[in-house]
């Protein structure tokens, strides 16, 4: 299988080293030659900094990992050769070419995978198995929290040039930590409603939100509020979920949820396998998208859940800026 990397930031070089780990060794990359990260892990390996080039390699298989504002000049391009495409999250920084992105990929006929690697997760698939079975009754309230002090994640870079402090490059911390919206809409279906405050208070000079509340009122009548920041010292990532029959509370630092049924008061846990890292949920990830490539498995995210996740951060944006709530077609 050839494979086309558009972008080699940190999430360009995680995909192209597990897609190695996998036994892929047929590779074009697609760059503008920004990236800070050193050269050595790519010698070798065609580049090219026009996507007409690109695809002109006859890839099968087209990784998306550029900065978000710039995704569909590489997606609809890609879609309309027929490739399969692992589009990272969020599927673009508006929904202003996403039509056109649809209709590349009813032409050309390949699959799309959207990158929200948090569906890997397998406790979070655990508890997505709790709320099915009725372990705490009916779903009544949520509360996701993240946050994460942005310049500890790439510390070899300034972290205001990076794609998740600009403007121009579709950053944010709405638009760049959206898993949340995902996985919530997973577990819990459409939304109905959505009122949001935004604010860029912490001194850490950019251009774009580093702290978003968020309320959901879902189309089942759960209702959900989700913090998002750039600022939190230490990180915290943590779901908690109340139900009619008791409660599920996760912490992704701790690896581990915790179930409490009030009617018969008993506990259950779930917790990640021994040794498991971060980089397993990408791994797990790539392993999938390569059985898509393959046509053996349907996307588990596919283009039409990433526009949905999509349209809840533009809601998002929206209600802030427009002091409204935000009401989802039915």
């Amino acid at each position: 299988m050839k494979t086309l990397i558009a972008g080699f930031g940190s999430i360009g070089k995680r995909h192209l080293n597990n897609l190695r780990a996998l036994g892929e060794t047929d590779f074009v990359l697609l760059r503008s030659h920004h990236s800070t990260l050193p050269e050595s892990d790519i010698l070798g390996i065609p580049v090219e900094t026009d996507i007409s080039a690109g695809l002109a390699h006859h890839p099968d298989a087209v990784i998306i990992s550029n900065p978000t504002s710039l995704h569909l000049e590489v997606a609809i391009p890609a879609a309309r050769a027929g490739c399969s495409i692992l589009l990272e999250k969020p599927v673009s920084h508006n929904m202003e070419r996403v039509k056109e992105l649809q209709t590349a990929i009813k032409l050309g006929g390949g699959q799309v995978l959207v990158g929200f690697q948090f569906r890997f997760h397998p406790v979070l698939r655990q508890i997505k198995q709790w709320l099915e079975y009725g372990k705490i009754g009916r779903p009544v309230s949520s509360r996701a929290h993240w946050g994460e002090y942005l310049p500890g994640w790439h510390p070899w870079e300034d972290y205001r040039k990076g794609y998740s402090a600009r403007v121009d490059l579709g950053g944010g911390a709405v638009h760049t930590l959206s898993h949340s919206l995902d996985y919530l809409r997973w577990l819990f279906g459409e939304a109905k409603n959505l009122w949001a405050f935004t604010s860029s208070q912490s001194g850490l000079e950019l251009e774009v939100e580093d702290t978003a509340e968020i309320g959901i009122q879902f189309q089942n009548g759960v209702l959900s509020s989700v913090h998002l920041d750039y600022v939190q010292r230490p990180p915290e990532h943590t779901l908690k979920i109340v139900g009619s029959k008791g409660t599920i509370e996760w912490d992704n630092a701790k690896g581990s949820a915790r179930l409490y049924n009030a009617e018969n008061q008993s506990l259950e846990e779930a917790s990640t396998p021994a040794g498991f890292e971060r980089n397993q949920l990408f791994m797990d990830e790539m392993s999938h998208f390569l059985a898509i490539v393959y046509r053996q498995e349907k996307p588990v995210c596919s283009l039409e859940d990433g526009i949905a996740a999509l349209k809840m951060a533009e809601a998002v944006h929206r209600s802030s800026a427009e002091q409204t709530l935000i009401r989802f077609l039915i």
